[in-house]
């Protein structure tokens, strides 16, 4: 499984973020990938989850903001594809410090990576069959 799209649901009531990692099994990811808005340049908000390719949603709930690709007034989701710039990056605003390890995610990225990345800092995603405390 590989990472497709991160999407920002909102925040809930304890103002924690709340994510859903979406991922597919699609052999040729680049050429298959494609969904409504995703020729937007920028993004600026435009791009839509890639419903007809993803196969498997984990939910992240987390005080942890990060800039999402779709939201960038200046790149666009293509520049994620060919990997320009990380579909997702932790946002550092409001820390004292630079983290030890600044969260990232790729486009294509395998789903263990995803996972593994996310344990560094005690954060785990739920999936469909799983408790989600929101």
């Amino acid at each position: 499984m590989k990472l497709i799209y991160i999407n920002k649901v909102g925040k809930n009531w304890k103002e924690e973020y709340y994510y859903e990692f979406l991922f597919s099994d699609a052999e040729d990811l680049k050429e298959s990938i494609d969904g409504e808005g995703w020729d937007s340049i920028p993004s600026a908000g435009n791009p839509e989850p890639p419903v007809e390719l993803t196969k498997e949603v984990g939910v992240l709930v987390t005080d942890l903001n990060f800039d999402l690709i779709q939201e960038s007034e200046t790149l666009c989701m293509w520049d994620s594809i060919d990997g320009v710039i990380a579909m997702a990056i932790e946002n550092l605003e409001g820390y004292d410090e630079y983290p030890e390890n600044r969260l990232f995610f790729h486009f294509g990225e395998d789903k263990k990576t995803v996972e593994d990345k996310l344990y560094e800092k005690d954060l785990v995603l739920k999936y469909n069959n799983e408790t989600i405390n929101i």
